[in-house]
């Protein structure tokens, strides 16, 4: 028995033909044993096979490393699907990540993606794409604790100025690079895959979102808060100090966060 095609994220092996099956492209996986192949392979596919234990959903919530793969880059599968789908059908869209999806539907689709765990549902039957904007939102602001949060060097350590507010900036970029070297690795390749993915929405004159935008969208998503249980006006406060911080991210150069993504030719971000 075989799921609908799935969409390839980590490049394995045909189970059949034994070449690669390569990032983006469409595979059929077995539901019982969980081999993958290329669509093409499907009929020469042994009838035979030995079932694996069925892969667990994910946590309703968690920190981000419990939605990661294994093996580099440490990009959840959902967050990797939601922004291909974005700039698959998105980048003509204006307001993208700005105009509000349906909320029923973002939730409906984003419990029916935490259930599945790995072997996600194609996201093209969703026919809103603000809806798919709304998910990939809606799941990193679920998350424990901010993505730019972490055990090492947290982001949240920018807040009160130590990298955004540096005159010099060349001196101001050294700062923003250390400290997103040392953000636990999961944070540190899905922030990388975001920033390349949100600098492309921005280079996209039908969406209208610029760099500032965008760092107003996702500054209190992706930074944290200057303490642990911030009042009423400390959140206030903080608001222009995380989009600051975005801004300053999206200013970074796209070869710095390629480093941390395109561990292999295969694995590149979609284009």
């Amino acid at each position: 028995d075989h799921v609908p095609p799935l969409q390839v994220i980590r490049p394995e092996p045909c189970c059949v033909c034994g070449s690669r099956i390569r990032f983006g492209k469409t595979a059929i996986k077995c539901c019982q044993c969980q081999l993958l192949l290329h669509t093409k392979c499907r009929e020469q596919c042994p009838s035979l096979c030995t079932p694996r234990p069925h892969h667990h959903a994910w946590p309703r919530e968690g920190v981000l490393a419990d939605f990661a793969p294994s093996t580099p880059p440490l990009v959840p599968t959902l967050v990797v699907q939601c922004v291909t789908e974005v700039e698959t059908r998105g980048l003509t869209e204006t307001g993208l990540y700005r105009v509000p999806g349906a909320e029923q539907l973002v939730r409906e689709w984003k419990r029916k993606l935490l259930r599945a765990g790995g072997a996600l549902p194609a996201l093209s039957s969703v026919a809103d794409i603000h809806v798919v904007c709304g998910v990939l939102k809606d799941f990193l602001r679920g998350l424990k604790e901010p993505l730019g949060e972490g055990a090492a060097s947290p982001l949240t350590l920018l807040l009160p100025g130590a990298a955004t507010d540096i005159p010099d900036d060349a001196a101001s970029d050294t700062a923003l690079r250390h400290v997103v070297s040392k953000l636990p690795p999961a944070n540190r390749d899905t922030l990388a895959f975001l920033m390349l993915h949100l600098l492309r929405v921005s280079h996209s004159p039908d969406c209208k979102m610029d760099v500032l935008n965008l760092s107003r969208v996702f500054g209190p998503t992706l930074v944290g808060h200057s303490s642990a249980n911030p009042t009423p006006l400390a959140i206030m406060d903080d608001t222009p100090r995380q989009c600051k911080v975005v801004a300053r991210l999206l200013s970074l150069p796209p070869s710095f966060w390629r480093g941390f993504v395109e561990t292999e030719q295969e694995n590149l971000v979609p284009m």
